[in-house]
């Protein structure tokens, strides 16, 4: 260990859970960085004598991989090649008290608005004028962008208010000016993230202001795809569509978050919407944006939930044809007003409506994939890998949706955008080539 005093301190900051996580370490790491600390991510060459784990707390796999993470670093510390375990994130926010008892051998503990403490733990200054200074995990040529903190919903099975906070958005000239910053790094495509993205500005601006953010996001210059995550159905701001339809480097793509679509269902988790709502909203948005892209996720096993919910759920997939759709079995949180309910719902039989749900999704998903073929698409080139390059059309977000496998003996530069024409299609992702 005395060696470790001679040799400048390294850090290796792991992230685990969502992209918001992925977004808190980049501005952690960019901070480190204009402090002269060196610093990288998911570091594989185990070089660094510092890491920092920044956990999920969201549901209880998230949870247990967070858990083995710091217990993983624990155990390298214990042999030596560690000098410093550090833990933030959410798993941090909500059970630092348990956690400082059940794993003593971490260094400290910091909740999710904690950065400054970090950095002054590990003899850094924060600082203020960093705006969009980030050291980004992702390929260059694509990031994502915060425009808020915390949720003010409050949904019956969610956790994420009781460790991020209460809605704060940030303003538009400070996400202008972070966008125009990664743009200057090299990226082409940026995805809006935030708890509820529809909810921004009404804090700051008394008004839901997601429409006029997007109009000056689409005016910076070298943006070449903006991209919408975590839309709230409720009280949707329809204005955004028109933006949408307007504005050619907005993607006609629309991330939003329906949980369920039966009505005791929507009532029990307190989504504040029916079925009803939730079928004119999606005709709305076919209307106003025609070929537009729709991803959802869902939770199946929710306490209460019937085999009539089920097949309700199912019959919606059939009926509605969402593009997109990712499921979550219930997880049963401390603290959420859920947690008052029966969890009645055993683990296994759980598995099997969202298997089962999926299946149905699954077949949408080639019928739609199959209508594609012969069709030409502006991909952008994400990265190379066992002799093809894997692409996302404008329809397709990174790691969630479909990817278009280009067979191509001319090089792609990666991040680049080309054409393609679409020659095979498959259940989740499509083959072309370069025209």
């Amino acid at each position: 260990m005395k060696t470790r005093t001679l040799v400048k301190d390294k850090v290796n900051i792991i992230t685990l859970g969502c992209s918001k996580n992925m977004v808190d370490s980049e501005v952690l790491s960019g901070q480190l960085n204009a402090n002269g600390i060196d610093v990288i991510h998911e570091n594989k060459k185990l070089d660094h004598n510092i890491v920092v784990v920044n956990t999920c707390g969201f549901i209880d796999k998230a949870k247990e991989e967070s858990v083995n993470t710091i217990l993983d670093q624990v155990a390298l510390k214990k042999k030596g090649k560690l000098d410093k375990v550090y833990v933030t994130g959410c798993l941090s926010e909500r059970y630092r008290n348990d956690l400082l008892k059940e794993i003593p051998e971490v260094d400290a503990w910091f909740g999710t608005m904690e950065l400054p403490l970090i950095l002054k733990q590990l003899n850094a200054d924060y600082k203020s004028e960093l705006i969009g200074e980030r050291l980004l995990s992702t390929p260059k040529h694509y990031a994502y962008l915060k425009i808020s903190e915390g949720c003010n919903r409050t949904c019956s099975f969610c956790a994420i208010p009781l460790m991020r906070g209460a809605h704060v958005s940030k303003t538009i000239e400070e996400v202008i000016a972070e966008a125009k910053k990664l743009v200057s790094m090299g990226v082409k495509e940026i995805m809006l993230i935030a708890q509820e993205l529809t909810y921004y500005g009404l804090d700051i601006y008394k008004k839901r202001a997601l429409s006029e953010l997007l109009k000056h996001l689409s005016d910076v210059k070298g943006l070449h795809w903006i991209r919408l995550h975590y839309a709230y159905p409720s009280k949707f701001p329809l204005d955004i569509l028109d933006v949408m339809r307007e504005r050619d480097n907005i993607c006609n793509y629309l991330d939003m978050p329906l949980q369920h679509i039966s009505n005791n269902m929507l009532t029990a988790m307190k989504r504040q919407i029916t079925r009803d709502e939730i079928t004119e909203l999606i005709a709305n948005v076919r209307e106003r944006v025609p070929g537009i892209c729709i991803r959802t996720t869902l939770i199946t096993g929710f306490p209460g939930e019937t085999r009539d919910d089920v097949e309700d759920l199912k019959q919606f997939l059939v009926d509605t044809r969402l593009d997109r759709v990712g499921i979550f079995t219930y997880s049963h949180e401390e603290n959420t007003t859920a947690h008052e309910l029966i969890d009645n719902i055993p683990a296994e039989e759980k598995e099997a409506r969202a298997q089962e749900i999926m299946e149905v999704q699954q077949e949408i998903s080639f019928e739609k994939n199959q209508e594609k073929i012969g069709n030409i698409y502006e991909v952008i080139v994400d990265k190379k890998e066992a002799g093809r390059y894997l692409a996302r059309t404008e329809f397709d977000s990174v790691e969630v949706d479909n990817e278009v496998v280009i067979h191509s003996k001319t090089p792609l530069p990666i991040g680049d955008f080309v054409k393609v024409k679409i020659t095979k299609a498959f259940d989740y992702d499509l083959e072309g080539e370069v025209i």
